[in-house]
């Protein structure tokens, strides 16, 4: 699975290191069955518009991302046995901690560079 920094263009600051989930069955286990990820790390599932926290052993921060990487929507700290909408233009979805998604707010521009 490729790896991404997550970057806040519009405020200036890093948001996450995420494991890029583009195959059928990457973003189909997501995090289902996992441990909780450490501090800093996230799960960028493209494409994707909904979610689900079924089977899920620990809350997350849900962040809709449009194509062009703006936020669109942000879910905090959904509980395990719950699903989201993303609702129009959304067309990724960022995965986190938490509390992550606490520095970025709907409009804000993010930047997904690959890591070696």
């Amino acid at each position: 699975m490729k790896r991404v920094r997550v970057h806040n263009v519009t405020m200036g600051w890093p948001v996450a290191e995420a494991d890029h989930a583009t195959s059928m069955w990457s973003r189909f286990w997501g995090l289902m069955g996992k441990k909780p990820m450490p501090e800093g790390k996230a799960l960028l599932i493209d494409p994707c518009s909904s979610v689900h926290t079924m089977f899920m052993r620990f809350p997350i921060d849900v962040v809709y991302l449009s194509k062009e990487n703006r936020v669109v929507k942000i879910a905090p700290e959904m509980r395990a046995w719950r699903a989201g909408l993303g609702g129009k233009g959304a067309h990724k979805v960022l995965e986190m901690l938490p509390g992550a998604a606490a520095n970025l707010e709907v409009g804000d521009e993010v930047a997904l560079d690959p890591l070696a």
